[in-house]
């Protein structure tokens, strides 16, 4: 599904940072954008930056529902530095998951900037049916011990360097002998 990315542009809190970027909202079924300007209050502007595809896979449907299941469901917008030097924009949206898990790993990068998002009902209504027609419970299976014995083996025992048969803990000694 094509979704748009709102990204809300406003001016920096310290002198290190001229801007402040972040994403603030989805835009589901939106047609192709590049930073179209949508809305100005004084210094800070809203632009519709990108659309990109949210892709779903069937084998991770665990982690659509625990998106869901958050309070309100999110998205995660996935934001790179620009590339450009010259350019205006200091990121570009590079990705849109429904997957925490996988905004996870982008944020353990910190090559992205990772923004939580609220859904929109029309994305929240399109992954629960998704989850919900491809979601397959797994069973839990307890992992069970194997029957090894590992308390036998016995460190140091039949050790070459040491020819005593009476002391098979002894440590190696060196040959030379001390005057």
């Amino acid at each position: 599904m094509p979704v748009g990315v709102v990204i809300r542009k406003t001016p920096g809190v310290t002198r290190w940072a001229k801007w402040s970027w972040r994403a603030v909202a989805l835009l589901p079924g939106a047609g192709p954008a590049d930073w179209r300007e949508l809305r100005r209050e004084g210094d800070a502007v809203e632009y519709h930056a990108a659309t990109v595809e949210v892709e779903m896979h069937r084998a991770e449907t665990e982690a659509y529902r625990v998106a869901l299941s958050d309070e309100p469901p999110s998205a995660f917008v996935i934001l790179r530095p620009s590339e450009d030097p010259e350019a205006d924009e200091e990121f570009k949206v590079f990705s849109i998951t429904v997957s925490p898990f996988e905004a996870q790993d982008y944020a353990d990068s910190g090559e992205e900037l990772v923004e939580r998002v609220p859904m929109p009902p029309a994305l929240i209504a399109w992954v629960s049916d998704f989850v919900e027609r491809h979601h397959v419970e797994e069973v839990f299976v307890k992992r069970k011990r194997d029957k090894k014995r590992i308390d036998l083996v016995e460190d140091g025992i039949g050790d070459e360097r040491i020819r005593q048969t009476a002391d098979v803990y002894r440590a190696p000694t060196s040959k030379r002998k001390i005057h």
